[in-house]
């Protein structure tokens, strides 16, 4: 007796989804396990110059077929950055947009003589491929990272000079291209109840679901309790540079006094662009990318999310919460999580605020212990690929 063949999805997405390092990669994963086990996936996924093949970085299985679109070599100094947003300035381009545009040909050979029931294009950034998916696929959604528009505005907000004046024109172009592109999908994933409010009022027509952040589910790591307070992320994402200067200036200070043997350790790719603020003393230690953040957060005694502008939810606090270890964020670093001040994070919006409720952690294990925990349980409860994908109806 034939049996009936499996529904077909693709997934179009703008970075390779493992190894699961950092929010893009974890979120658009999320989406390909709960694919998988419905459908046969295919996924087209852009590289950057001299990574490693995505198909072999995924787990046996997962995906039925990829395809590879490489990107361009671009220069990657400070010097090279100013320039490429000076053009995107002048063009009222948002970045990244102008990044991976122009691969319509390379996309259309990749599918050539394909059809899907469902396409899913990963990141505000590859929306426009989203006609060109909606050819070949029954249904189209848009996974939304966060709100750019919004995101933009809000570093505006932390900045000053050429530099604020600069995301207020990307904020205006981001703000443009959304209210066009998002009504032309069926579905719209936001990652959180505040940005899918932010989507609708941009784009009234747009059908838009949330579809939080989370993780796979792991098991509690094993304390170490080192004198230690921990940030993590991408450090040359905006909101995190603009996070750690303020830690750096605001608050640091405060806990090096207090707390002569604390140390200030900082995890993720890219140390470099945070290093005019962390060079200089020797218990700041930024040690870039690691094998395992869940791991790493577990060996500190408090994680840091000094976060100042943003849009979406961080994933470096579900990472924390994974690790059992407490929690002090400023308001907006803890948007759309629906944790409270006092229960599973502390909350602290200025710098004198920050150090104290660090300090506070810091000197009491009671406290640590049971911030730390309610975190975890909040996590499990909330934040996991089992618990996100019930949003889903695809």
């Amino acid at each position: 007796m034939a049996t009936e063949a499996r529904a077909s999805a693709l997934v179009l997405a703008a970075e390779t989804p493992y190894p699961l390092a950092g929010g893009g990669a974890l979120r658009t994963a999320s989406l390909l396990h709960y694919l998988a086990l419905r459908y046969d996936v295919d996924l087209v996924v852009f590289r950057q110059p001299g990574a490693p093949d995505p198909g072999r970085q995924l787990p046996a299985g997962l995906v039925r077929r990829v395809s590879v679109v490489d990107l361009p070599p671009h220069g990657r100094s400070f010097a090279a950055r100013a320039l490429r947003n000076a053009l995107r300035v002048a063009r009222g381009v948002p970045p990244l947009v102008d990044r991976f545009a122009g691969f319509g040909r390379e996309i259309e050979r990749a599918l050539e003589g394909r059809r899907y029931d469902i396409g899913i294009v990963e990141h505000f950034w590859c929306a426009p491929y989203g006609e060109q998916v909606a050819q070949i696929c029954g249904r189209t959604v848009l996974d939304l990272h966060n709100i750019e528009s919004v995101l933009d505005q809000r570093c505006s907000e932390v900045e000053s000079g050429p530099t604020a004046w600069a995301h207020r024109v990307f904020s205006r172009a981001s703000l443009k291209l959304e209210r066009t592109w998002l009504p032309r999908f069926s579905e719209v994933l936001a990652a959180s109840q505040s940005d899918a409010e932010r989507a609708r009022a941009i784009a009234p027509g747009a059908r838009v679901t949330v579809y939080p952040n989370a993780l796979p589910l792991t098991p509690l790591p094993a304390r170490a309790n080192e004198d230690a307070i921990v940030f993590s992320g991408n450090m040359e994402y905006h909101p995190n540079i603009s996070a750690v200067r303020f830690f750096r200036r605001e608050v640091w200070p405060l806990l090096r006094e207090r707390w002569p043997g604390l140390v200030w350790r900082l995890i993720g790719k890219n140390p470099e662009a945070v290093r005019r603020f962390t060079s200089g003393d020797a218990r700041i230690q930024a040690q870039g990318q690691v094998d395992n953040a869940i791991r790493e957060l577990a060996r500190a005694k408090v994680a840091v999310v000094p976060v100042l502008a943003g849009s979406g939810t961080r994933l470096k606090i579900l990472e924390a919460w994974a690790a059992g270890l407490p929690v002090v964020s400023t308001t907006l670093g803890a948007e759309g999580l629906g944790a409270r001040d006092g229960e599973s994070l502390l909350l602290a919006d200025s710098g004198p605020a920050f150090a104290e409720a660090v300090s506070r952690l810091l000197a009491c294990k009671d406290l640590r212990e049971r911030v730390g925990t309610a975190g975890r349980l909040l996590l499990e409860r909330e934040f996991t690929w089992e618990t996100a994908w019930k949003k889903l109806d695809f």
